[in-house]
């Protein structure tokens, strides 16, 4: 009986002291989350501060429906991969933080349809970005911000370097005049640094996390990147008037920026899952592929071409800040080249005196010439002429000579030039009419896209405005290039593809366009290079 009344005591006495290391446990568990709940509401509180500061008033209390937080499945996703990442397509998706891609909103899904029928666009502007994606996940990067900006200009541009929109936005991340100036990018006669693919990624970055900073959500910067940070304010502020929410999803924004965000959501979901959409991403390195070197003066395009053994088209094209047939007199003086061509090209410049870096001209002065008058001539600026000759005043005189940068290369040389050249070339290819039947869903600014075009063009041509509602069944006018497929003075080369060779690459070593190599060997966007495979090449004679 002791026996038993022992043990009972032994029990309730063990009982007890659980119980309360249980209680003890649980409120050293509370302790410990109350300093995250603290500093939490500070940092809640900050943003508000942020808010207030730009529109007046308090931010609502709703939450986004998606938050800008990085996904929990990246890390797992990191985990997961083994050895290093060899293609840019790769490595993106892992930096994806603005959705959790666990479901599409409608509206997204409805443009994801839309780039899945037009592979051949996706195709075209994958080997668009190709010189310059790179270099813009490394900068995304190095600020830690979501990679699916990286993916902003395939909206904003679709990857065209010389974009330019009717309301005067231009370069990849289609600056306005006024914005461009704003974030420090200078445009002048020489020189639009909307265009600039260092300097225009710079200020696109700073600008966006500028309104992210604004918002707190990465939607909605994107949606006042789009529109503004007023219109995106102003429609948060009735939605907040009314009691709705103000996540991206719930405010009344302009059509434009209704489907701008979808469209970039839709855009990363496609390079997440390419396979179950049955695309082909085409591989890009995940290695630098530019370098940017001061060549300290004016230089020549065509001349800086030759020294870098790059064509000119290439040179404008990793360049097309540049309006002229030479860099800006007054800078900036930063060429962009081929990282595996910089330092042959630093080389053949330190050989080279700035004074030989463009040609220049004799002109004598006639009688009844101004300045004015010898600039437009040589496609130059009065400016230039005068510190070319050190002149104080515009006054010269008959008789008197003055010396003149001009460009040293031929016309064919300055293709892309945006001030002449490219206008000249476009207005000397002869077209073809083909027509686009209007399908359900689809709108100007898909059917211009597809086609590579802009939408003022595309209306244009067929006497629109890019405001008219499309009618399925709707034919519309498209105005092709029919210069491609002419070999009449072409010699024929037969190339046999290596281990590595993408069209792009080949095409560049040839100095033709994707889209020919295309057209002359039957080959669809979807078509996998093999090594040994024979293409057919329709070369200039010259």
């Amino acid at each position: 009986m002791q026996n038993r009344t022992l043990i009972k005591s032994a029990l309730v006495a063990l009982f007890v002291l659980l119980v309360t290391s249980c209680s003890s446990t649980s409120e050293k568990v509370a302790e410990q989350t109350a300093t995250p709940v603290d500093s939490t509401d500070r940092v809640a509180t900050e943003r508000q501060t942020v808010w207030q500061n730009a529109y007046g008033e308090k931010q609502s209390s709703h939450a986004n429906t998606l938050s800008s937080s990085t996904s929990p499945s990246l890390s797992n996703q990191r985990l997961s991969r083994t050895g290093p990442i060899t293609d840019l397509w790769q490595r993106i998706p892992e930096g994806f933080a603005i959705s959790d891609y666990q479901q599409l909103h409608p509206d997204s899904e409805q443009q994801l349809r839309w780039f899945i029928t037009h592979p051949d666009y996706v195709s075209r502007v994958v080997e668009r970005a190709r010189p310059y994606l790179h270099y813009i996940v490394e900068q995304i990067e190095m600020r830690g911000m979501p990679m699916e900006i990286a993916l902003l200009p395939v909206v904003e541009s679709g990857f065209q370097p010389y974009a330019y929109s009717s309301s005067h936005a231009a370069g990849l991340w289609q600056f306005i005049p006024g914005t461009g100036k704003l974030y420090g990018l200078d445009q002048n006669w020489w020189y639009d640094g909307r265009r600039d693919v260092i300097q225009s990624t710079r200020a696109a970055l700073d600008y966006l996390q500028k309104l992210h900073n604004d918002f707190g959500d990465w939607q909605l910067a994107l949606a006042a990147y789009n529109c503004g940070e007023g219109t995106v304010g102003r429609a948060i502020k009735r939605n907040q008037q009314l009691g709705k929410p103000t996540d991206f999803w719930s405010l009344d924004l302009p059509a434009e920026t209704s489907a701008y965000v979808p469209k970039l959501m839709a855009v990363s979901h496609m390079v997440k899952f390419p396979e179950r959409y049955d695309l082909s991403l085409s591989p890009i390195d995940n290695e630098p592929y530019l370098d940017v070197v001061n060549v300290g003066s004016q230089i020549d395009m065509a001349m800086a071409a030759k020294m870098a053994d790059i064509s000119s088209d290439e040179m404008y094209t990793l360049n097309p800040a540049f309006n002229r047939w030479a860099t800006a007199p007054d800078g900036p003086h930063d060429l962009v080249i081929p990282l595996s061509k910089a330092e042959n090209f630093k080389t053949a410049l330190a050989a080279l005196p700035a004074k030989q870096r463009v040609k220049w001209a004799r002109h004598q002065i006639k009688r009844g010439e101004s300045l004015s008058v010898i600039a437009r001539r040589y496609e130059t600026t009065i400016t230039v002429i005068k510190q070319a000759n050190e002149l104080q005043g515009t006054n010269i005189r008959a008789g008197s000579h003055l010396l003149i940068p001009v460009a040293a290369g031929d016309n064919k040389d300055y293709a892309l030039m945006p001030a002449q050249g490219q206008a000249r070339s476009q207005s000397s290819k002869k077209s073809q009419k083909k027509y686009h039947i209007v399908r359900s869903g689809d709108t100007w600014w898909d059917i211009a896209r597809s086609h590579d075009l802009d939408v003022k063009t595309l209306a244009q041509w067929n006497n629109k405005a890019p405001g008219d509602i499309l009618q399925p069944g709707q034919k519309l006018v498209i105005l092709t290039d029919n210069t491609s497929s002419n070999s009449a003075n072409r010699k024929t080369v037969s190339y046999v593809i290596k281990n590595g060779d993408s069209l792009w690459a080949i095409s560049r070593k040839f100095n033709v366009s994707v889209a020919q190599v295309r057209e002359w060997n039957g080959l669809s966007d979807r078509t996998l290079l093999q090594p040994g495979q024979n293409l057919k090449l329709y070369l200039d004679e010259t």
